[in-house]
């Protein structure tokens, strides 16, 4: 079941009030459809994962609706936070540096951060269920060519080049952490050019027609496997562990109780990074829609 038009215009206008700063107003829920109401980020990983979430929770017998490419972090978990949407899937590191970015020593064990973002997201009317074994994290390719030109395998070998290069990455990675602020805080690199990328694969487009050398992609991302990059090794520790992990606003979990909570949680159970590559492999490459492709991995697990 796909949100209604009037509770989808609902949603969004309130969601453009969450976007609008935290001098702005509060945003009031959307009107509450009777439904379990999923929201993913912008792009396209996020979208496959949400569907596979919801379709465990559909084939429990819950009414379902899914809104897609709502926006980034800043818009989205505002949203789950103020009750306009009920679930979202989010990966475990930048979800708690995200809800915690005063931390100067956070947790690196998976165990220690969900217990750590449990605690605060808690406090702000979501829980946060068992991580999945399912990880991906920001992963940072340049081509095969420019590798062995340049003799490149590792992040810090850039550090002399970065001057010279144009890197290429999604519109929120200035002010990440773990994208361009963690290559500059850990590794030093500086880029001297730096282009928005829409999508992923218009990242990867930009890095074989030479208009970047630097470019991000997930590190489950299927292209990389049939594409000519080199994904630079993490040798510095950037990247914080990544476990696909669920989220869903206590009053929501209380209102559908057990059915809801054993369809996320076994969701999670199931998942592997593996199968989160072949995901992606069905839609980015073989052309499934996310409905599609999460629809087909529970006919197969």
């Amino acid at each position: 079941m796909r949100a209604g038009t009037a509770v989808l215009r609902s949603l969004l206008a309130a969601l453009l009030l969450v976007a609008a700063g935290c001098g702005g107003p509060v945003a009031e829920p959307a009107a509450d459809d009777g439904t379990v109401r999923f929201a993913s980020y912008d792009f396209a990983e996020n979208q496959i994962l949400v569907e596979v979430y919801a379709e465990a929770v559909r084939r429990q017998g819950l009414p379902v609706s899914v809104t897609h490419g709502i926006g980034t972090r800043e818009v989205v978990s505002p949203a789950l936070q103020q009750g306009v949407v009920d679930v979202v899937v989010d990966y475990l590191g930048t979800a708690l540096a995200f809800a915690r970015p005063e931390f100067t020593d956070p947790p690196v064990g998976p165990e220690e951060m969900h217990a750590v973002l449990a605690r605060t997201m808690g406090g702000r009317g979501v829980q946060v269920l068992t991580p999945s074994a399912a990880e991906d994290q920001n992963g940072f390719v340049v081509t095969r060519a420019f590798a062995a030109q340049h003799g490149v395998r590792r992040l810090s070998d850039l550090l002399p080049l970065a001057p010279e290069l144009a890197f290429g990455g999604p519109p929120e990675c200035p002010d990440r952490p773990f994208c361009l602020l963690g290559l500059e805080r850990v590794y030093g690199l500086r880029f001297g050019t730096v282009l928005t990328m829409p999508t992923r694969g218009a990242t990867l487009e930009a890095l074989l027609s030479g208009q970047v050398q630097v470019g991000m992609l997930e590190t489950t991302d299927a292209r990389l496997a049939v594409a000519p990059v080199t994904l630079l090794a993490d040798d510095r520790a950037l990247q914080p562990r990544e476990n696909v992990v669920p989220m869903v606003r206590a009053d929501v979990a209380r209102r559908w109780g057990e059915p809801l909570r054993a369809a996320l949680e076994e969701t999670s159970a199931r998942l592997t990074t593996d199968q989160l590559v072949e995901l992606n492999r069905a839609v980015e490459l073989d052309g499934a829609s996310p409905a599609e492709a999460a629809a087909a991995w529970w006919d197969t697990h």
